[in-house]
């Protein structure tokens, strides 16, 4: 199994960026596709981006062109690099890694909340 921890959240104004880190732990990283999740308050949890160990990608269409999903097998890493923010971005953002060969194997992080505000 894998145990992940998110980093990087914090206040920022629109247009500004932030860099949000998931570090695993635990065997076998290259095997999980690795996703990055947000819920607003009061609004339905999203997938934001999702990317496979081999590096194929896919994001939510209000945040395509704008945030970047890389992962590094090797550190057991996954970023999630957001520019251009905006308000609506504001959410608490779960890193979650998902057994490729056994759908019912997933886990998530603990979230890190990221706010979007002038």
């Amino acid at each position: 199994q894998v145990q992940v921890v998110e980093s990087g959240g914090g206040l920022v104004q629109p247009g500004g960026s932030l860099r949000l880190s998931c570090a695993a732990s635990g065997s076998d990283f290259s095997i999980y596709v690795m996703g990055w999740f947000r819920r607003a308050p009061g609004k339905q949890r999203e997938l934001v981006a999702a990317i496979t160990g081999g590096g194929s990608t896919n994001y939510a269409d209000s945040v395509k062109g704008r945030f970047t999903i890389s992962r590094d097998n090797g550190k057991k890493t996954v970023w999630l690099q957001m520019n251009s923010l905006k308000p609506e971005d504001t959410a608490v953002y779960y890193c979650h890694a998902q057994d490729s060969r056994n759908i019912a194997l997933g886990y998530w992080g603990q979230g890190t909340q990221v706010t979007v505000s002038s």
